[in-house]
């Protein structure tokens, strides 16, 4: 296959910039302009939740490549910029710009979900200004009240007990991050917050915000906070689509439907990557949407590679981490297709202590993902298992 003389990537996240450079590592010498709608330098989002919302980090150290380093790898880039539109050829942006395109990659990634009527002054965490406003607001404050208890809000929360606020968590399902690991091994999340003092209240219903600093609970109760926090997950950054792409109709209601190479379907010349695009997975047999930062990256070698007609890289196993309440915890493979799960290591599914504690979880008896708290070192021996869908006795012989 010809390699395109031009590509355009629109999102100057980890999705786009990654993008770029495996173009580069795949022997692609052709044109490459980079498009992104904030004016930084392409920056790493995970630090935004800990080192940078802590103080610990400045913010030019979250950067992944400023635009020296991205002359030096011959990308063009328009920062400042939103793109408005995929056409037949060219690409839109907002300020009356078009580029010409012979391939598009779309990395715009996904922006912070809010709830009706979310008055002015509370605060999302997405961007690097939305930590830097937060870092800003806990700096004076004495309280925070934290709506959802997944990863981001879970980490928030541990900085700001870190820094003496006192911290009230609300979450609507019965154990925190249950999306991400399941009701059983997420109580051990919720143990993690108590533990470390935090108010937590499971299976709390938001009825409306009083003010900026007051909500109130089904049932009537009022809860205020100096400072409040909406963490209730990520909508994809499609609008400016308009539900077209290189004048064709697409669906975009879960994200861009892409086959196994991030190809978006029904639009030729068009790929997909990271939190914005819903591939193809051969081992759910249908269509997913995943916002993981390694998820970004391995799609964008795939994708890569495909633009640049070189072999494809080798199948990767999803991976994601936290960072908690001084505690690393890390899942690999896809917990979400298991139906038992069974504890590897530790003692903290039976009451003892969390940090140390391994989970595997299983469909029927082939192994599909591992979870550990405080773990490193033993997750790692699992990856090779999850990799392959290891037995059941394989797997705790292993443990």
């Amino acid at each position: 296959m010809s390699q395109p003389e031009h590509v355009v990537v629109i999102g100057a996240g980890l999705g786009g910039v990654r993008t770029a450079e495996q173009l580069r590592g795949a022997g692609y010498d052709g044109e490459i302009s980079l498009v992104g709608a904030e004016p930084h330098a392409p920056y790493d989002r995970p630090p935004l939740s800990k080192q940078v919302l802590t103080g610990a980090w400045p913010a030019e150290k979250v950067v992944l490549r400023d635009e020296d380093a991205l002359a030096e790898l011959k990308v063009r880039t328009h920062f400042g910029v939103a793109a408005v539109g995929v056409h037949d050829g060219a690409v839109e942006l907002a300020d009356g710009t078009l580029l010409n395109a012979h391939a598009v990659v779309i990395a715009t990634g996904a922006r912070a979900r809010t709830l009706p009527d979310q008055p002015d002054g509370v605060h999302t965490l997405r961007t690097l200004d939305d930590s830097l406003a937060l870092q800003a607001a806990l700096k004076d404050a004495r309280s925070l009240l934290v709506v959802g208890a997944g990863f981001i809000g879970a980490e928030v929360a541990s900085g700001a007990r870190d820094q003496g606020l006192d911290v009230t968590v609300l979450e609507a399902l019965p154990v925190p991050c249950e999306r991400a690991l399941g009701p059983e091994v997420g109580t051990l999340c919720g143990r993690l917050l108590t533990e470390a003092g935090v108010d937590l209240r499971l299976g709390a219903r938001l009825e409306r915000f009083v003010d900026a600093h007051t909500v109130e609970l089904a049932g009537g109760e009022r809860l205020t906070a100096d400072v409040v926090l909406v963490g209730v997950g990520a909508a994809p950054m499609l609008d400016w689509l308009g539900g077209t792409a290189a004048g064709r109709e697409l669906d975009v209601s879960a994200g861009l439907a892409c086959d196994e190479r991030g190809r978006v379907v029904g639009a030729p010349g068009v790929w997909a990557v990271g939190d914005v695009a819903a591939w193809e997975d051969p081992a759910r047999g249908a269509r997913s949407r995943c916002e993981h930062w390694t998820n970004a990256v391995d799609q964008a070698a795939v994708v890569a590679r495909d633009i640049a007609g070189a072999a494809p890289p080798p199948p990767s196993v999803p991976y994601v981490w936290s960072d908690q309440f001084g505690m690393k915890i890390q899942v690999i493979g896809r917990p979400e297709l298991a139906d038992n799960v069974a504890v590897l290591q530790g003692e903290g599914l039976a009451g003892g202590a969390v940090r140390g504690t391994v989970a595997g979880y299983f469909a029927g008896d082939r192994l599909v993902g591992v979870a550990g708290f405080g773990a490193a070192r033993h997750v790692a021996r699992y990856r090779a298992l999850v990799a392959r869908g290891a037995e059941r006795s394989e797997v705790l012989a292993a443990a």
